[in-house]
């Protein structure tokens, strides 16, 4: 009875404990420089497909380019033309953060879990004046030939 009883104390106190944690962890949107999009692709490092939102490291090319069709390509309707204001980051990171759309709109969007050492490009935003750490929250990806709409569902 009494070890029940501290199992029970202890499964209360975990949720009190575990929220606070959550809304440190996770950040909102409004920190991201919406102003100001960032190009990267990279070969994939690591993945971590879960919610809140699936994220992927990817490992830069030494040397990065914006392509030349960028401006060319169709992309899924948005809140913004992105491929037109696109630059490179500022920052020299070889490693980026890549947050993605939460796994529903993934898989609205038919994105199958992305493999480590798949070659992915992106287009987003990342923190206002590049500060913090090496994060782009992804508006559009693009994998295999096919490109992804990540603040948007599907037509």
């Amino acid at each position: 009875m009494m070890k029940r009883r501290e199992v029970m104390k202890t499964s209360l106190c975990l949720p009190a404990i575990a929220v606070p944690f959550f809304a440190y962890a996770h950040h909102g949107w409004s920190s991201f420089d919406q102003e100001r999009p960032l190009y990267l692709e990279g070969k994939v490092v690591k993945v971590m497909w879960q919610n809140p939102h699936a994220e992927l490291e990817i490992e830069l090319p030494a040397t990065l380019k914006l392509p030349t069709d960028l401006m060319q390509r169709a992309l899924p309707a948005q809140t913004a033309p992105v491929n037109e204001k696109a630059v490179l980051p500022q920052r020299s990171d070889k490693r980026w953060g890549i947050e993605l759309a939460h796994l529903t709109r993934l898989q609205a969007w038919n994105v199958a879990e992305i493999k480590i050492e798949t070659f992915v490009s992106i287009l987003g935003f990342t923190f206002t004046a590049e500060k913090g750490d090496a994060v782009l929250r992804a508006e559009y990806l693009f994998v295999e030939e096919k490109t992804y709409g990540l603040r948007s569902n599907p037509a």
